[in-house]
């Protein structure tokens, strides 16, 4: 297959491109290398130290003489969109190039606009370059377990057989996000609904917990072949912002209780699900939801996971929650359409918390301690944002075209 994928530079981007190579697929990506400006804005970096994209790809047609092709630019510009779109012809489209990170979005109206112009407005143009240039490519879309919030039923793929007053009729599940980052998710998913619906456009929408790791077998055979490890307070993920407090002697870090439950998945799993979705495409006209998850750990269960699996003392601090969510809730998911298609998952294991502590106490000296507390809540309209965030450095809209 042609496959594109948006986001390519990024955390989940560069190692789908790196698996998908793997296993026959034409590749190329597309970015625009604003989630690095973020950095940079922030004042932080990767614990794991990350290679210009150029490199990445020079490295990987070096160890295996596939080519990756390269976009450079922004999906707010519907002309580059389109243009790519026009010049590539993919089979299918992986779209994973938004800003990830509901703290980011919560800390004041400039970061949630940006959020939700550069999210909500970049998939629009994707979905007009397919409807104009190719109605046939098949979307493949990164979007997220929190659009369902936690209602206190059962969590079904995408939808729900709902009878009101004596009729009954198959409706988009109820959406209650919890930040305005996965408010543009939502945005996303009406979107990609209504496109399907009236241009008959094919398209899966995944809807993914929480991602923990770093490698996997294609970025391990060169360290210029590293994906980023996140693990500050704003793009940070739980599961690798324990490990990382574990081995620095840190307390762990827990919110409230602890008792908010979240849907997780391993890295190479959110790899293998791409390969799926896009191998097994959905119908015209047909927007297809899967839950992209594994299996469920609270907060509290996860950090008693690492506090039993790290080899020395790690103590558990409970922080004031900076999000506005319920402290604890119910939590079942339904998530077997993947595992029907062949995924066979890897769950959160004591081998995998070890391959975390070696690749974190590898890179420990790049750890800076300060930047893992939160620093963002949702209960401020504007945050006071840290000495070391640099005030003038802001997200624009069109970064780089080529």
């Amino acid at each position: 297959m042609r496959t594109l994928i948006l986001g390519g530079d990024g955390y989940l981007g560069w190692p789908t491109a790196l698996y998908l190579s793997e296993r026959g697929h034409e590749v190329a990506v597309a970015d625009n290398f604003l989630r690095r400006q973020y950095d940079h804005e922030l004042g932080v970096e990767s614990l794991v130290p990350i290679a210009p994209l150029r490199t990445r790809v020079d490295v990987w047609r070096e160890l295996t003489g596939r080519e990756i092709g390269v976009w450079v630019g922004d999906l707010t510009d519907g002309d580059f969109v389109a243009g790519m779109v026009e010049a590539f012809r993919p089979d299918a489209i992986v779209h994973y190039a938004e800003q990830r990170a509901a703290p980011y979005s919560m800390i004041d109206r400039q970061h949630a606009v940006h959020t939700q112009v550069n999210n909500v407005v970049g998939n629009l143009n994707v979905l007009y370059a397919i409807a104009e240039i190719d109605p046939s490519i098949h979307l493949v879309k990164l979007g997220t377990m929190g659009e369902y919030g936690t209602p206190n039923i059962d969590i079904e793929e995408g939808w729900l057989d709902v009878t009101h007053k004596g009729r009954t009729d198959r409706l988009p599940f109820p959406k209650q996000p919890g930040s305005m980052y996965h408010l543009s998710k939502v945005h996303d998913s009406h979107n990609i609904m209504f496109a399907c619906r009236t241009w008959g456009l094919r398209a899966t929408d995944l809807n993914q917990g929480i991602v923990y790791g770093q490698a996997t077998e294609e970025t391990m055979r060169d360290p210029r072949l590293a994906t980023r490890f996140d693990y500050d307070g704003v793009f940070g993920t739980v599961l690798n912002r324990f490990v990382v407090q574990a081995v620095l002697g840190h307390p762990l870090t827990v919110y409230g209780t602890g008792g908010q439950t979240r849907g997780l998945i391993d890295i190479r799993d959110t790899c293998e699900c791409i390969r799926l979705a896009a191998e097994n495409p959905a119908e015209p006209g047909e927007f297809r939801v899967f839950n992209q998850m594994t299996e469920s750990l609270s907060v509290a269960e996860m950090a008693d996971r690492v506090v039993q699996t790290y080899g020395k003392p790690v103590e558990v601090e409970h922080l004031d929650p900076p999000r506005t969510e319920k402290p604890e809730h119910y939590y079942n998911v339904a998530h077997t359409s993947l595992l029907e298609l062949g995924l066979q998952p890897h769950l959160l294991s004591d081998t995998l918390l070890e391959s975390l502590y070696a690749i974190t106490e590898e890179h420990a000296h790049r750890a800076d301690p300060s930047v893992i507390r939160p620093t963002v809540r949702w209960d401020r309209v504007r945050n006071a944002l840290p000495d070391r965030w640099a005030r003038g450095v802001q997200p624009r809209g069109r970064h780089i075209a080529d």
